[in-house]
């Protein structure tokens, strides 16, 4: 029987709801400004009914993004849903060329963009009809304008389906060019819900959530999560991240969440500033965008106490893979599933497969496909890409890994990552895990690199912690007795520091990158093995 109706609620009304019922509370505070509920909920009308009288947006739309974050950010996300047009945010951090990319690849008919980003709006003149500056700019009549000219409008919410688009999610493009997953309506609600079950159950009006990362992404999905309770965002001041202003304010509002990724953990609780302010009214510190070393866990755990959530999960699925809570987080490593991202998300099913796409048994490593409401609707105008994401209902992450007995998935790292030296299959992340407990080491990362003899091995780049010494050799030595002979790295390279994606994340292309600029990267005596023969349970 099929359904009498698919129409589900607009993303928007989570806004609407919390300006019927919590009028004067703080919805955002950026510095000594703080909007509440009611007067964010009056500008994205005034804005929405800017978007559909002064430009002519209408539903399926697409609106590019180009801001750091801010309140007028935030507000482009409710609008353009009001209005039933699609949300295309850009982290702030790419090049002009970049996100001009990303005005073709949307087809978006508009672009608000921050009034510093005067060359990104110049690069995507060409392909967008309309830009609209936030801040006094020559690009046009800017968005505070725009809603005080609108003042006191309010279109009306625009109907949608469950698998109309909300949200265009770029993926990272570190492989490639960056894909548009479409996020939808339907999908974002059930993702909302998701987040509220398994990251921060309990969450209510009277919690207060700090934003430590791109609003464009995972933090924009997090921080959609606290609207739907009516939790007040609190953004830090400046570009720059500054751990002693974080902690601050985790201490002046008493900050009870926020969501981030491992990277800024460790900088945040290795900052001496955290042992100057109260951080108790902590619940839960959310870290995801990649596996979290062990000894990173155990200084945060020891810090913060039990309050760290991990959780696994691609743009593509929304974050909404796997949860390793509170209670399954501990710094006695007889008490801890050592390695583990934990459980399948409450409504997600998670398998591991072969090439084939059969179920493997526990404790077999392959790939890991995911199934439930919070996987996306594809890619946008981009069918090859769909077609090899996808087998049989399950979407394919691209990541390595097992389950044991009991369900919980241990993550090897992305097929793409895993290089084979002498026909062995070599998993950088364990060697990475065990460089990592080296008392000098701050940062760690290993890559295959070509091997006249054994095809590939592996190439450590560390960063030493401030006063260490930087003795590859020693280093290298003390490893020997802690992982198989033909696991070891055969070369070691100490550097000041790594270089980092606009998404925060240490990328293994980067790093390559940065050693073939130095000269550091052996010369392609070979070429790797086709890894596409290489059987999944291999290794």
């Amino acid at each position: 029987m099929r359904p009498v109706s698919d129409r589900v609620m607009n993303l928007c009304h989570f806004l609407t709801q919390n300006a019927r019922r919590l009028p004067d509370a703080p919805a955002l505070i950026h510095g000594d400004q703080v909007t509440t509920w009611s007067q964010m909920q009056a500008r994205v009308g005034a804005l929405a009914h800017a978007l559909i009288h002064d430009y002519g947006l209408a539903k399926g739309d697409r609106v590019l993004v180009q801001s750091a974050n801010c309140l007028q950010m935030f507000e482009t996300m409710f609008a353009c849903w009001r209005i039933g047009a699609v949300w295309v945010p850009a982290n702030f951090r790419l090049s002009p060329g970049d996100l001009a990319y990303l005005a073709q690849s949307s087809g978006a008919r508009a672009m608000i963009c921050g009034a510093a980003f005067t060359a990104h709006a110049e690069a995507c003149a060409p392909h967008i009809p309309a830009i609209i500056p936030i801040g006094p700019s020559p690009l046009g009549t800017d968005h505070d304008a725009l809603i005080a000219r609108h003042r006191g409008r309010m279109p009306p919410e625009a109907a949608v389906a469950r698998d109309d688009p909300a949200w265009f999610f770029y993926t990272s493009g570190t492989t490639g060019r960056p894909k548009a997953a479409v996020l939808t309506h339907g999908q974002m609600a059930f993702v909302v819900t998701n987040h509220l079950c398994d990251l921060m159950p309990g969450t209510t009006e009277h919690d207060a959530s700090l934003v430590v990362a791109p609003l464009s992404h995972g933090a924009g999905i997090h921080q959609l999560t606290q609207v739907a309770r009516g939790v007040p965002t609190i953004l830090p001041e400046g570009d720059r991240f500054d751990p002693a202003q974080v902690w601050e304010l985790v201490e002046r509002y008493r900050v009870t969440n926020m969501f981030t990724v491992p990277t800024i953990v460790k900088l945040l609780v290795e900052d001496a500033s955290v042992d100057r302010f109260d951080h108790s009214s902590l619940r839960y510190v959310i870290y995801a965008g990649a596996p979290m070393y062990r000894a990173d866990q155990i200084r945060a755990l020891d810090k913060l106490g039990p309050v760290l959530v991990q959780y696994f999960g691609l743009g593509e699925v929304t974050g909404a893979i796997t949860v390793l809570p509170p209670a399954h987080h501990s710094a006695d490593d007889g008490a801890m599933r050592i390695g583990t991202c934990g459980l399948a998300r409450t409504g997600m099913q998670v398998q591991i497969q072969d090439a084939q796409g059969c179920e493997l048994p526990p404790n077999r490593t392959g790939e890991i496909a995911v199934t439930g409401p919070a996987v996306f609707a594809g890619y946008h105008d981009n069918p090859a890409a769909n077609a090899a994401s996808f087998r049989d209902g399950w979407f394919l992450t691209g990541d390595l890994g097992h389950m044991d007995d009991q369900g919980f998935l241990y993550l090897t790292g992305r097929e793409s990552d895993m290089y084979i030296s002498g026909g062995s299959n070599i998993y950088p992340r364990e060697i990475e895990e065990k460089l990592l407990t080296h008392p000098d080491l701050a940062e760690v990362i290993v890559l295959g690199a070509p091997d006249p003899v054994w095809g590939e091995t592996g190439l450590a780049v560390c960063v030493a912690r401030p006063g260490a010494t930087h003795d590859p050799q020693a280093v290298l030595d003390w490893l020997a007795p802690q992982i198989a002979s033909y696991k070891r790295p055969k070369r070691l390279l100490i550097w000041d520091g790594l270089p980092k994606s606009a998404y925060g994340k240490i990328t293994r292309k980067m790093i390559r990158d940065a050693l073939i600029e130095r000269g550091d990267w052996p010369c392609d005596h070979d070429q790797p093995q086709d890894r596409t023969a290489v059987q999944a349970g291999a290794g």
